[in-house]
């Protein structure tokens, strides 16, 4: 830059005329252009010369290990050898080529059928073809093994049949002819000779005949004659001046037994106020008379019923005579004119509450253990019976006749509940679960069972209809939420009673303040619904104390039934 502003500068004086001083432009030229030689060199050195790979490597190589090659590599990259470090702790051996632990193992042309065949002919003859010489070669294959056996079965193979099976393939009829409707065959034709009626012999015959004989002699089953119905009446007043029978609920008790809602407090029962004693053994249910609970329904193992009058003289009304063995369960009907006994002779029985006319009898010729009228006013013809062959029994009482069975439980069905507004029912069983059922599907859509889960052979719907109080023969109540999905309610268990082995009934009191149970010992048990404390307990029977009901228009009145034959009434 600066010898072109001198340039400059004497460039100017020159056009102002001065031609003496040519000689000086000259003089300032020559070393002007020896500065542009010296610029020049230096932008020439100023970037330095680069060697790119290219240059270095001619041969693109290709790593041994790669299975795919992205681009067209020459013979030359393909076949080039291999360069880098080598690991010097590698044996001449180790470095070599290998594809198993101990060497190059390369692969031999023998067919699996033939090693197969081979490997099992040794297993069973205990010779085969030497696997170590190339049989093609020669004429006749050696052999290694058992020399003896192989010349015995001519060398043959297990593929090759050494002893000829005798000819086993039938003939068939044939008529392979679409065309001919009736006739046609197909494939499904049957043997020449095959017989599909078997008859035995005139020799076997008579064995036969003396066999049958033997057995209808030893198993032949005398047809039970069912036990005849009688019944009798208590009192001489059975009909009021105005021809209103004991059905009739009383107005003058102090207590309107026809209100829809439960009292607003209830209180715990102390004392006994009352004993119905009439049956000769032990008590095994009691049943309020549907809605106004003015009477009480008792059956018992002496194989009576009994009604008796709950409020007024407390009188034993009626006996119902009817059953052979003991009674196990009993249900009025939802206006309680009719109610149903089930007993341990295997029948089931339709009586008149009134007159005490036995209108039908119902048997499956095994045990019921429950039986349970459908709640619903147009269904009141229908009832179910739990069985002892774990069955759930309907019948239809205008015809007599079974119209479902529910047939999935794994033990004797111990108690049916309605629940959900009487679209499903609960079971409970020795199979030591739950099951729950829509009403006419007999699949069960609900299965609980738990391994800590116990068999609950009495089971309780609460008045509100929102939960299921089952007794478990762990020595506890067991809780179920009924419109949860039927949950199990683990916190709110119930316990300190010991009910092992008996099915203790279980009540909720009408307000749903309190819980009641009966217990082993003959004891009633009284818990507080919220907090599952034990409020009460004291002795009420010398015996299993097995039914407990609250009745449901009194704040404190409790009924209790045990196996020392006695029912008591408690407030």
């Amino acid at each position: 830059m600066l010898a072109l502003q001198d340039y400059n500068s004497d460039k100017s004086d020159s056009e102002d005329g001065n031609d003496d001083n040519s000689e000086n432009l000259t003089a300032h030229l020559k070393p002007l252009s020896n500065s542009r030689d010296k610029i020049s060199t230096i932008a020439l050195n100023s970037a330095p010369t680069v060697i790119t790979k290219d240059d270095v490597d001619l041969v693109k190589p290709v790593d041994p290990k790669t299975k795919e090659v992205m681009y067209n590599p020459k013979y030359d990259e393909m076949y080039a050898p291999q360069v880098g470090p080598s690991n010097p702790f590698k044996t001449q051996q180790m470095l070599s080529t290998r594809n198993t632990l101990t060497g190059y193992a390369e692969a031999a042309h023998i067919s699996s059928f033939e090693f197969e065949n081979q490997r099992r002919t040794f297993h069973s003859y205990g010779y085969a073809i030497d696997p170590s010489v190339d049989s093609i070669t020669t004429s006749q294959p050696l052999i290694v093994g058992d020399r003896e056996k192989e010349e015995e079965n001519k060398g043959k193979s297990v593929f090759e049949a050494i002893t000829k099976r005798p000819e086993d393939k039938r003939k068939r009829q044939r008529n392979d002819n679409p065309g001919d409707i009736e006739g046609y065959l197909g494939p499904w034709g049957k043997f020449v000779d095959e017989k599909t009626v078997m008859k035995p012999n005139e020799e076997e015959k008579k064995e036969l005949d003396e066999i049958l004989a033997k057995r209808s002699k030893t198993g032949k089953q005398t047809e039970e004659k069912t036990a005849e119905e009688k019944t009798i009446l208590h009192i001489k007043d059975a009909y009021d001046y105005q021809g209103r029978s004991y059905l009739h609920i009383p107005q003058d008790v102090g207590v309107n037994l026809k209100s829809d809602s439960p009292p607003e407090k209830c209180f715990l029962p102390k004392k006994q106020i009352h004993t119905w004693a009439g049956h000769s053994k032990g008590v095994s249910a009691i049943r309020w008379f549907p809605k106004s609970a003015h009477l009480l329904l008792s059956c018992s193992m002496d194989c009576k019923i009994k009604i008796w009058e709950v409020y007024n003289e407390r009188r034993c009304i009626r006996t119902y005579n009817g059953h052979k063995q003991a009674v196990r369960d009993a249900t009025f009907n939802n206006s309680g004119t009719e109610f149903l006994s089930c007993a341990y002779d295997r029948y089931i029985k339709l009586w008149d509450t009134e007159t005490g006319e036995c209108k039908s009898r119902f048997t499956s010729r095994k045990v019921p253990y429950c039986v349970k009228y459908h709640p619903e006013e147009d269904k009141q013809h229908l009832f179910v019976a739990g069985t002892s062959d774990k069955k759930i029994v309907c019948w239809d009482i205008r015809s007599g006749e079974i119209v479902q069975e529910y047939d999935r439980h794994l033990g004797a069905v111990n108690t049916i509940t309605f629940v959900d507004q009487n679209r499903r029912f609960v079971s409970t069983s020795d199979d030591k679960s739950l099951r729950v059922w829509e009403w006419d599907i007999p699949v069960d859509f609900k299965y609980i069972a738990d391994p800590s889960m116990h068999s609950m052979p009495a089971v309780t719907l609460s008045h509100n209809g929102k939960w299921l109080a089952c007794q478990s023969m762990d020595n506890k109540v067991c809780i179920f939420n009924v419109l949860n999905r039927f949950k199990y309610m683990r916190k709110k268990v119930f316990t300190g009673h010991m009910v092992a082995g008996y099915a203790c009934g279980v009540d909720f009191s009408p307000d749903m303040s309190y819980l009641i149970s009966g217990d082993a010992d003959g004891k009633l048990y009284i818990w507080d619904w919220k907090t599952t404390k034990l409020y009460s307990k004291f002795k009420a029977h010398d015996d299993v104390c097995v039914g407990v009901l609250w009745h449901p228009h009194e704040t404190s009145k409790v009924a209790t039934c045990g196996w020392d034959g006695v029912i008591k009434y408690w407030d």
